[in-house]
């Protein structure tokens, strides 16, 4: 079976802060469990460094755009490595390979009708002399009422144009942009809008999308799909391949999304693979992402895949509802956010990557604080897995000179680990990774009760048998728990997989071969309590 997981590409005008990697952690979570399932994976992403917002970020810094991408596309490879993102292709919407290719899909859609140009009025700053991005327009949301800026209101999700808004102003300047008349090219949406609805009817018959992104969808085709602009007057961007319309970007919207494309075609050219089978009917695709994205993956790329012909438009949305910090929404502009560089300088990155899991937003909006990102690792990663894996292995070291016992495996025990692989493997694949990895640390608690009432340093003095028999079992659990979390704690796992001398694959259980223990550690340090009131100071302190 063949695999596409493609995560949501951030823009490179600033670091990533918490609400980025909640949103875009289960893609790893799945490349990780499919490649041990044998499947083959291609699980793509990069950083956006044409959009308007790296724009801004160089005009206020009195920089160039591309030292602003390249400062934060080096950092996000960076803390993307560190918190153990497996992409099989990470790359950038600037280079001469994603700008050919989008091109490219551009022209066919162009030759197949489904662009057209047309004249429109568009924003313009008299001030600052130039047509405005819809990213430098912000006003007053007609729908909602909510502030916004002129592509989509954060409040209500509703895609716009940045003539609907009212009270409209010039990012820039601040002054009220006036309208003059300019030609742009239309992606003809309204003209698929039946095929897309087809499609989201066979999404929703299957239960392949989260609640909110079939919702949402189901909304905007309600009330019926409108052309939208596939060019726009940028400073920076993909230029539109038509004689006399060099000067034009291809629009944002289209271009990065299409990224997913290009950086399939940049991993072919560059292991020297075939990836057209990432583009057939016969592929499953995963597209990850925050809540604000879901109409450019489940309207507008199916969209342009349809209109290119490619088959494989995406099966599964897997589209998270918002983080909060404190139970605030996080805000960049106010520095109300945790900023993941610094996070990993004093953090361990399964820390992170098990409470983004265990508290993600999956179905309604989640909140990260302090209290409970260190409750959570001393009490869960510490307290319950940590301790269950060093009080067995220390035992081991202890009173049989570091030599994994060999005996049969009890059948229960057996069974239980069985039925976990085929259950949080079902989890996984239906995008349910908080229940997968709750299953997992239930039978964590488990064999901690199971160790306690077995009570080894009993055995080891009246029945050594019943002894060899018990540390069997809890090797058995602590290798099929390690590498059940691999995907969701790749660190730690391959800690335990070294203590235990095991490198064993697949998706199925598994029993350690007997042998010396090696370097036995302690898996998690415990966090000092009064640490939560110094990071809730530091967050306080850096808030603007």
């Amino acid at each position: 079976m063949s695999i596409f997981i493609g995560g949501a590409w951030a823009y490179a005008n600033g670091s990533l802060h918490l609400g980025h990697i909640s949103s875009l952690l289960p893609g790893d979570l799945l490349a990780r469990y499919y490649r041990l399932k044998g499947e083959k994976v291609l699980y793509v992403s990069g950083s956006d460094c044409n959009g308007t917002p790296i724009a801004i970020r160089a005009k206020q810094e009195d920089v160039t755009p591309n030292e602003i991408a390249n400062r934060y596309h080096e950092e996000f490879v960076d803390c993307f490595s560190k918190l153990g993102f497996s992409y099989d292709t990470y790359t950038r919407t600037d280079t001469a390979h994603h700008h050919k290719i989008v091109q490219e899909i551009f022209l066919v859609l162009l030759e197949n009708g489904l662009i057209y140009k047309k004249e429109i009025e568009q924003t313009y700053c008299e001030y600052d002399q130039q047509f405005l991005p819809d990213r430098y327009v912000e006003g007053i949301c007609p729908n909602c009422g909510a502030h916004s800026r002129g592509d989509q209101c954060d409040s209500c999700s509703t895609v716009l144009e940045p003539l609907a808004l009212l009270n409209r102003t010039c990012k820039l300047c601040g002054n009220p942009p006036s309208t003059r008349k300019t030609e742009h090219f239309f992606f003809s949406l309204s003209s698929l809008q039946s095929k897309l609805e087809t499609y989201v009817k066979e999404a929703e018959r299957n239960n392949l999308w989260r609640e909110n992104a079939l919702s949402l969808t189901k909304r905007y085709l309600k009330e019926g799909l409108l052309d939208r602009a596939v060019s726009r007057d940028l400073p920076i961007g993909v230029n539109v391949p038509v004689a006399g319309y060099e000067d034009k970007k291809i629009y944002v919207w289209i271009e990065a999304v299409s990224g997913y494309y290009t950086a399939s075609k940049l991993w072919a050219k560059e292991t020297n693979n075939d990836d057209s089978v990432f583009w057939d009917a016969s592929a499953t695709s995963y597209y990850v992402h925050g809540k604000d994205n879901i109409p450019f993956h489940s309207i507008i790329w199916p969209g342009i895949l349809a209109g290119i012909g490619k088959e494989s438009l995406p099966t599964h949305i897997i589209s998270n509802e918002y983080l909060t910090l404190e139970k605030k929404k996080l805000s960049t502009s106010r520095n109300w956010a945790v900023w993941v560089p610094d996070l990993l300088n004093r953090y361990d990155p399964d820390s992170i990557r098990y409470f983004l899991t265990i508290n993600a937003p999956e179905s309604r909006d989640a909140d990260f604080s302090w209290k409970e990102f260190i409750y959570s690792h001393n009490t869960e990663l510490l307290g319950a897995y940590g301790n269950f894996v060093n009080r067995t292995l220390k035992f081991i070291q202890k009173s049989f000179n570091g030599i994994i016992p060999a005996n049969d495996i009890t059948p229960d025990i057996q069974n239980k680990i069985t039925r976990l692989y085929d259950e949080v493997g079902s989890y996984i694949e239906a995008g349910s990774f908080k229940q997968g990895l709750e299953r997992v640390f239930g039978i964590i608690r488990f064999s901690n009760k199971f160790f306690d009432e077995q009570k080894p340093w009993i055995q080891v003095k009246d029945d050594l048998e019943s002894c060899r028999q018990s540390l069997a079992d809890c090797v058995y659990l602590i290798a099929n728990l390690a590498h059940i979390l691999s995907p969701f704690l790749p660190f730690s796992s391959n800690r335990v997989k070294k203590m235990i001398n095991t490198t064993e694959d697949g998706w199925k259980p598994f029993i350690v071969t007997p042998g010396q223990l090696l370097n036995v550690e302690p898996l998690f340090v415990r966090i000092d309590l009064e640490r939560i009131e110094a990071e809730r100071n530091r967050l306080a302190d850096q808030t603007i």
